[in-house]
């Protein structure tokens, strides 16, 4: 059941951005004192709303009544910050210390104020969710993404103002750190509202608030409640419409018949004056009464089918006709069983074959990213070595990616050290697509970037196939640094899938971080109907469920292991 009392109230909430761009209008609605997830399609303003209730922007117009002050969760922390200055609590636990180290000064007892235990607190609160114990005082830069992303929910738990604010918790978050997240909101206290695209997350929510064309709407429970009550309601729309159509046909039909019907009176009347069967004074008569009922009968007519048309269109109202990405892959010609790449360590290897789906999971910091890269990189080196005379990478094995030490981890902070895995491409006809979206040219247009992947096809095609993920107009003639994050993957994604020749095997590291739902089950019909090898790394198990993959293997310390 929805919860009654209300903590965040908005009316009519209008924003517009520098540039007179509109980000939200006219947003009414309210979130209540539990735990809210807050969905909508990429674009349509959930972290602007998040942020105008923070205060951290301010509405042209409208009213935003909060019941309390305000915490919203940092996406971005400076590497050189104590974990404790994460956790808000830094004055008085130094405060502290200074006291216990014999320093009486009475700024520190100022500091503390009725805070004594601020060290026990923050220390039991990081304890909770898995970090080390001496995390405390260490650097945000020496912990990995992981860890840096969870103190900071720590430290909006710990200041527990009273409503808070989480965007995109568990992005890049491994399995662990996620189940680690999901344990700290189910024992929230307070007011609570997430945006996210995670529906484990989602399935802990006392409510599901979606921001949809301007419009706020919440549903109580969590998202797989949602869902199922709204394609009940869509599916009662689309009857709606379509009963509604055929009666206006109907109504058009019988308005069309009494026309004909009417028009076949006077043509008899007409008849029948120019014979004068009947006394004038009496044909007369007859003719004003025919033209009386005719006008009532075409305006009976006219007003039903008007009604049946207003009904039509509050119908059609009610029928979602979102815009949606239409990722359609192309055949890459791969034969069942055909050996596309190999990946192992020093004690098995597993081959992968068209047309199998590959998961790879793994903690954060075990190397997933440097194992694809590695792998993408051996074809590529093998397809230019084969250009110019070598072994042809579709007869002979290129050179191996092997992690060997300490390269770039899957988070900006981590490192790992000494692995045995290993990848080998048995194609050049590999598609990547990187949870950083790098593959893209910033100062050309997405126009031309797509170009340089399909160089046989025509201008006029190209943009059709840009218009299938939403880049339509002068958008794909802009540079692509002037582009939206969701723009600039839908781009990266449209360059993958489109390249000419088609690749035979689809390398995909965390495809869904940024991804709307609907998208998200876009991607999911795409890869179904793909017929070349797919490798997904995903920490999002919901998506790898629902790609069916062949073969999960998971990477932890160097080791690969099968997991079944």
């Amino acid at each position: 059941m929805p919860i009654s009392t209300s903590a965040v109230t908005l009316d009519r909430i209008t924003f517009t951005w520098p540039d007179g761009t509109p980000a939200l209008t006219d947003v009414t609605g309210a979130f209540g004192a539990g735990r809210t997830g807050l969905i909508g399609r990429n674009g349509s303003g959930k972290s602007t709303l998040l942020a105008l209730i923070a205060g951290t922007q301010t509405p042209a117009s409208g009213t935003l009544v909060r019941t309390g002050t305000v915490d919203l969760l940092r996406q971005r922390l400076d590497a050189t910050e104590r974990v404790a200055d994460v956790l808000g609590g830094s004055g008085a636990l130094d405060a502290v210390r200074a006291i216990a180290a014999g320093d009486v000064d009475q700024r520190h007892f100022d500091a503390v104020g009725d805070d004594w235990d601020v060290e026990a607190r923050a220390t039991a609160a990081l304890a909770e969710a898995g970090l080390p114990h001496d995390a405390l005082d260490r650097h945000v830069g020496d912990l990995s993404g992981g860890e840096a992303m969870l103190a900071a929910i720590v430290g909006v738990r710990l200041r527990a103002h009273p409503i808070a604010l989480l965007d995109e918790p568990t992005n890049n978050l491994d399995r662990d750190a996620r189940a680690r997240v999901y344990d700290l909101v189910r024992t929230w206290r307070g007011t609570l509202i997430v945006v996210s695209h995670d529906t484990q997350l989602l399935e802990l929510m006392d409510e599901t608030a979606e921001l949809y064309a301007n419009t706020l709407a919440t549903f109580g429970g969590p998202y797989s409640a949602w869902r199922e009550a709204m394609e009940t309601e869509q599916a009662a729309a689309r009857q709606a419409e379509s009963a509604a159509r055929q009666l206006v046909r109907r109504e058009k039909r019988d308005r069309i018949h009494q026309e004909q019907v009417l028009a076949t009176r006077a043509a008899m009347g007409r008849k029948a004056a120019i014979e004068k069967r009947e006394p004038k004074i009496i044909m007369g008569g007859k003719k004003r009464a025919a033209q009386v009922s005719a006008g009532r009968l075409r305006v009976e007519a006219s007003g039903k089918e008007a009604s049946a048309r207003a009904a039509l269109d509050v119908a059609e109202r009610r029928v979602r006709d979102d815009e949606s990405v239409h990722i359609d892959l192309p055949d890459p010609g791969v034969a069942a069983g055909r050996r596309i790449a190999t990946i192992g360590d020093d004690e098995r290897s597993w081959v992968i074959q068209g047309p199998e789906r590959v998961a790879l999971i793994g903690p954060n910091g075990a190397g997933k990213t440097t194992l694809l890269e590695r792998l993408v990189a051996g074809a590529a080196g093998a397809a230019g070595a084969a250009a110019a005379g070598g072994e042809s990478p579709a007869s002979g094995v290129p050179k191996a990616g092997r992690i060997d030490s300490s390269g770039p981890d899957d988070t900006p902070t981590g490192r790992f050290s000494l692995l045995s895995a290993r990848a080998e491409a048995h194609t050049d006809r590999i598609g990547y697509l990187s949870q950083r979206v790098d593959g893209l040219d910033d100062g050309a247009s997405p126009l031309e970037n797509l170009r340089r992947a399909a160089p046989g096809i025509g201008d006029v095609e190209l943009r059709n196939r840009l218009a299938r993920f939403l880049l339509r107009g002068d958008t794909v003639l802009r540079p692509v640094r002037a582009l939206s994050g969701g723009e600039r993957f839908r781009l990266a994604l449209a360059c993958l899938v489109m390249a000419d020749p088609p690749p035979q095997l689809l390398v995909l590291d965390e495809p869904t971080n940024n991804l709307d739902l609907d998208t998200v089950d876009q991607v999911v019909e795409a890869l179904a109907a793909y017929r070349g090898a797919v490798l997904v790394v995903s920490h999002d198990d919901g998506f790898l469920r629902r790609i069916v993959p062949d073969l999960v293997l998971e990477l932890r310390e160097g080791t690969l292991t099968e997991v079944g």
